[in-house]
């Protein structure tokens, strides 16, 4: 049955020709439209849940990036469109309007439901990728976008012609001769996909990467690189969004290579009061030899220096005149010994305990080691533990941390001064 067998069947019933003509086409449109309609409810309701089942329980989960893209879903839209065009035919002869108008917009409908599987294939594949790959994990995005970009363009040019009736060729030709505009309008996007490929050759930053860029604020994870952005979770779970080729004409530092090297760096000086440094008495030196971590130092080391000064003939009556121990020499191996025994500081790794120029402020005595635990959190625990003790531990060699004095040491010395007066 086509439209003249329904024509006809309306002209037996008493309709008129011009009357019969519309009501045949409007009973074919809907009975086409009708057609879709059943097979697209088919497909959802049948054939898709039967697809995803199928995927989810076979024992690779790399493919369950397509059914969380849609992209079965979308591909799904070819059957109602395949129904229209089997319809039309079988229908509709092919001079009519009709005939015509379905024709383009299927055509379109095509070009739209390719549009969007490639676009969701892309997302899969991003994804998929992200999955399976364990290094540089983000460089494919940048690829991806560019592809749906050039995808979403051919789009609307395949559109316009199939509206305008003109050959899609023509309209290419024509965007050539734009070139300037184009790149103009695309500026950002041709940077962007430039800068992707440049991170991806270099590897210079991948997703899950610490990175620190003060210009724009960023300060932590990377969770997405794209052709036109990088997103940064910084640590108070603010969302920094870089532009893509800023990474590569701007600077930035990346940790990856902390995290890799399996330690965290403490880098941290304790300011000691220069008028409390001084040389170490026989007495004191047995004092500071009950320290157990001391003990292996001390007395060998007296023992050297004892020797020594014999050798040379020097009075070691008075400390100046031949070698002699200092507290803060004393405290030095104190803390490189303490920190040797620390279960959570890498012997194997930089391990300075050195001391710095003097300052108006004091002696720095710097610590320069490597914590075996990088989880921020505890290696704030391990640093703290590490000073809490260190600090704790200086009065028993006679040293005093440098402080300024506050306004109430201040208040009491000039308390004092006023009372010797009187």
């Amino acid at each position: 049955m086509n439209e003249h067998s329904i024509t006809r069947l309306l002209l037996s019933i008493g309709l008129e020709q011009r009357i019969a003509e519309l009501a045949a086409m409007a009973i074919i449109v809907l009975g086409i439209l009708l057609l879709a309609i059943l097979s697209t409810w088919f497909v959802r309701h049948s054939i898709l849940p039967i697809i995803v089942k199928i995927f989810h329980k076979n024992r690779l989960h790399w493919d369950d990036s397509l059914i969380e893209h849609g992209f079965f879903h979308k591909i799904s839209w070819f059957v109602p469109l395949l129904v229209i065009s089997v319809s039309k035919d079988i229908l509709l002869s092919d001079d009519t309007i009709i005939a015509i108008i379905l024709s383009r917009l299927l055509l379109v409908g095509v070009v739209i439901v390719t549009t969007l599987s490639i676009s969701a294939l892309l997302s899969s594949v991003n994804a998929i990728y992200a999955q399976v790959s364990r290094r540089n994990r983000g460089a494919i995005r940048g690829y991806t976008d560019a592809a749906r970009i050039i995808t979403y363009l051919f789009c609307g040019i395949f559109l316009i012609s199939i509206l305008t009736g003109r050959s899609p060729w023509g309209l290419l030709s024509l965007l050539g001769g734009l070139t300037a505009i184009i790149m103009l309008v695309f500026k950002d996007t041709l940077l962007g996909f430039v800068a992707n490929i440049q991170l991806a050759a270099t590897d210079m930053v991948r997703i899950g990467d610490w990175i620190e860029m003060p210009k724009y604020g960023a300060d932590g994870d990377v969770i997405e690189i794209s052709i036109h952005c990088v997103r940064v979770q910084n640590w108070d779970k603010t969302v920094t969004t870089i532009p893509t080729y800023a990474l590569i004409s701007n600077s930035f530092k990346n940790w990856r290579g902390m995290t890799e090297s399996g330690g965290r760096r403490i880098k941290r000086a304790i300011n000691i009061d220069l008028g409390t440094i001084h040389f170490i008495s026989d007495q004191e030196v047995l004092d500071l030899g009950k320290i157990k971590i001391l003990e292996p130092y001390l007395l060998p080391k007296q023992k050297e220096i004892e020797d020594y000064n014999k050798r040379h003939g020097l009075d070691d009556e008075v400390p100046v005149n031949g070698r002699c121990q200092t507290n803060i020499g004393a405290f030095r191996a104190y803390v490189q010994e303490y920190l040797r025994q620390h279960p959570q500081i890498h012997s194997n790794m930089t391990f300075l305990v050195r001391q710095l120029a003097p300052t108006e402020t004091g002696l720095p005595l710097e610590i320069y080691v490597f914590s075996k635990d990088q989880v921020w959190a505890n290696y704030e625990a391990i640093q703290a533990d590490i000073f809490d003790h260190l600090l704790a531990a200086l009065p028993h060699v006679g040293l005093q941390v440098f402080q300024n004095p506050s306004s109430s040491a201040l208040r009491t010395a000039f308390g004092r001064q006023q009372q010797i007066k009187q």
